[in-house]
């Protein structure tokens, strides 16, 4: 079975700062909610924190969990109300379908691999000498920091993730989308400026489709921290889209909803989560 979660956080206390604050910490959170050896099974979480004085946490697990401990510590142990919602997935599951569409929420980190970064860290630069004239070598994973690179990124993708995103309907865009629309200029059709991260020979040129989709990005992270016992240091970008999808392909589509969609999965990325659209309320 699959088991989506839906935990209150309490940002007052201290272990509710670590965790909000450290996307490792978090996942140990995590993972020490389920049962079994750590890493038995694929965990996706996300951190919704646009209401900074109630962020709530969401695991998508295939076993049962338990958030005692979390609760205990960083949540309202002693208040009334559901502290967490454990909640069987198969009825959404059950609802996929081609052609059916809904409201969603995706937190993904938009990467690309390139030959080259444009401001190498000494460790690429290490990796780059070490290269020789007729090998080629393993590329670099580069996180999109711009919002038009990580729109980009989002569209390009949808089809092969099972779903596409319709136009959009509003006129002007829907908010989130002004500041993709000024990066753009007299440039359209394309997605705006290329992302800065890039080296120059990497950098896609803009795309040729209509960006005004139902889709907009409501909040952008840069998150660095350190593994545990002084492991390497991790550095990542995050974006959270929001807007409304139709399914293309729904074996795909379910494919994703349970694995999760792009890297950084251990540190809160990849949960796309579903609710039905205003007009298809019973």
């Amino acid at each position: 079975m699959t088991y989506l979660s839906r935990i209150r956080i309490n940002p007052l206390r201290a272990q509710s700062r670590l965790l909000l604050s450290n996307p490792r910490v978090m996942h140990g959170a995590v993972m020490g909610g389920i049962p079994g050896a750590p890493g038995g099974e694929r965990v996706l979480w996300r951190l919704d924190a646009d209401n900074p004085h109630r962020p709530h946490l969401f695991v998508l697990t295939s076993s049962k969990p338990d958030w005692t401990h979390v609760i205990e510590q960083a949540g309202w142990p002693d208040a009334d109300g559901e502290h967490a919602a454990v909640r069987d997935y198969a009825p959404v599951l059950r609802q996929i379908a081609a052609g059916r569409e809904f409201a969603f929420r995706l937190t993904a980190s938009p990467v690309q691999n390139a030959q080259a970064p444009s401001n190498p860290t000494p460790a690429q630069v290490a990796r780059l000498a070490a290269r020789t004239d007729n090998k080629r070598g393993r590329g670099f994973r580069l996180g999109h920091r711009t919002v038009a690179a990580q729109l980009g990124w989002f569209l390009d993708r949808t089809e092969r993730w099972g779903f596409d995103i319709p136009a959009s309907r509003t006129d002007p865009p829907a908010p989130g989308l002004d500041s993709l629309a000024d990066d753009l200029g007299s440039r359209a059709p394309g997605l705006g400026r290329p992302d800065p991260e890039l080296a120059p020979d990497a950098r896609a040129a803009p795309r040729e489709t209509n960006p005004l989709r139902e889709v907009r990005i409501t909040d952008r992270q840069r998150h660095s921290f350190t593994k545990s016992g002084g492991g390497p240091h991790v550095t990542f970008h995050s974006a959270t889209f929001e807007g409304r999808l139709r399914i293309t392909d729904p074996k795909a589509f379910t494919a994703r909803l349970v694995e999760g969609i792009g890297p950084s999965k251990a540190y809160g990325c990849g949960l796309l989560t579903l609710a039905p659209l205003p007009a298809q309320k019973d």
